[in-house]
């Protein structure tokens, strides 16, 4: 049930980063070819799995991507709030598809299930 929830979860973020982008009319080139970058974090994974899993986390948590749209709304700047939602957005889109936040153990290890 819990594991059902988180991917209900990711749905919500999902439809609500890509509501609030459209409300704004922002480039949907720029969601598309920024939709994808978070997963740049998985080159900490070159290193060692620890290192692969903490730099990922840090990526695919939804703190950052929301304290960068409420900072984009605080400075009332469009590129910072564009980032925001399309990262919140491909965190949310993560969840919805079974992708989870890393174990150090192995890059197929998350809390959602083993990939």
């Amino acid at each position: 049930m819990n594991k059902i929830l988180l991917h209900l979860e990711g749905v919500a973020i999902l439809l609500l980063s890509l509501y609030f982008y459209s409300y704004n009319q922002f480039s949907w080139l720029l969601f598309f070819v920024l939709l994808l970058a978070p997963d740049i974090s998985m080159i900490g994974y070159l290193f060692n799995n620890k290192v692969g899993a903490v730099l990922y986390n840090l990526f695919h948590t939804y703190s950052l991507p929301i304290g960068v749209v409420i900072l984009g709304v605080l400075l009332s700047n469009e590129v910072v709030l564009e980032i925001g939602l399309i990262w919140s957005a491909h965190i949310g889109m993560d969840r919805m598809i079974g992708y989870g936040l890393k174990y150090p153990t192995h890059f197929k290890d998350t809390h959602l299930n083993r990939v």
